[in-house]
């Protein structure tokens, strides 16, 4: 039987021994807010009792419920909330042609091609961020602002990376955490045993390499999906341009080609056949970068904390 808010903790996080980290995450800071609040609520209330740490941790257990029910609960509410949230699945085609271009109604494809053009934006920010962030860190060690500001850099950083997520799990559909994580040293054992925990959780370090590469990443992804969209859009559109236009689209060695009339219907074959192509590249790189996201900013399963 747990007697304090951190054997409660691990209890909890016993409970829930492979469940998705994310709800793990979510689950732990429930936990640890409700019961602080509460016997913080409970000491201002009655003077007394706030005397007595144990008598206020096992009325707020009692109110909470314990790690067993409080496990069982958040798995029910996973099961629920999951399939509230799902996407529609795809209808299946029973034909490899109509699962290739049935590609076009699915969702998750057209998510991770909207992900993909907005990583190069968050993933100059975010390399922005890190390597400012770390150098004024550096910088100002020497100096006595030097650790408060590496803990707002921290801060700022698990911020952003709890936005990343949200963005992954709404763009991707991977379950990411809706809770950051429990700050390593909230039992108040000072300011150095915070930046201790926080230089040795290997995740403080993940999310910045994660947060630094993703301008790289961006930038790939960016370029695959402009250049397949505008291919696709270019040979979709050049017989029509050339028609009502007379204006030939394509160039090679430095002269115009027009398109002979009993090419034109291949030019937009192979325009839609690119921009098929392109949602299935999007689709494969959104499920390999969600299983990224997962490991860098979440962890591994089992080890949330």
């Amino acid at each position: 039987m747990a007697r304090t808010i951190e054997e409660y903790l691990a209890e909890l996080r016993g409970q829930l021994a492979g469940e998705d980290p994310a709800l793990v995450q979510d689950a732990l800071y429930d936990a640890e807010e409700f019961l602080r609040n509460e016997m913080a609520a409970a000491a201002t209330a009655d003077p007394a009792a706030g005397g007595d740490p144990a008598a206020g941790f096992a009325l707020a257990v009692e109110q909470y419920g314990t790690p067993e029910e409080v496990a069982a609960a958040y798995r029910d509410a996973e099961i629920t909330v999951s399939r509230a949230l799902r996407a529609p699945a795809p209808r299946q085609q029973r034909s490899w042609l109509g699962s290739f271009f049935g590609i076009v109604a699915d969702s998750a494809a057209w998510g991770s091609l909207f992900y993909m053009l907005l990583a190069l934006a968050t993933g100059t920010l975010y390399f922005t961020l890190v390597v400012t962030g770390l150098s004024m860190s550096l910088g100002l060690a020497v100096l006595i602002i030097g650790i408060p500001f590496f803990l707002l850099f921290v801060a700022v950083t698990r911020a952003v990376s709890l936005a990343e997520g949200r963005l992954i799990e709404a763009l991707l559909g991977e379950r990411m955490p809706r809770r950051p994580r429990l700050a390593p040293a909230s039992t108040g054992e000072g300011m150095v045993a915070r930046v201790k925990a926080w230089l040795t959780d290997y995740r403080t370090w993940t999310t910045m390499l994660y947060m630094a590469f993703q301008l790289v990443l961006g930038t790939v992804y960016f370029t695959i999906v402009v250049t397949g969209l505008a291919t696709a859009l270019a040979l979709i559109a050049a017989p029509f341009v050339q028609v009502f236009t007379d204006i030939p689209m394509f160039w090679w060695g430095g002269y115009a080609h027009e398109l002979h009339a009993w090419a034109m219907p291949f030019s937009i074959l192979f325009g839609v056949l690119a921009g098929v192509i392109t949602l299935h590249i999007c689709k494969l790189v959104g499920r390999l970068h969600a299983a990224y996201a997962k490991v860098m900013l979440v962890g591994r399963f089992g080890d949330a904390a």
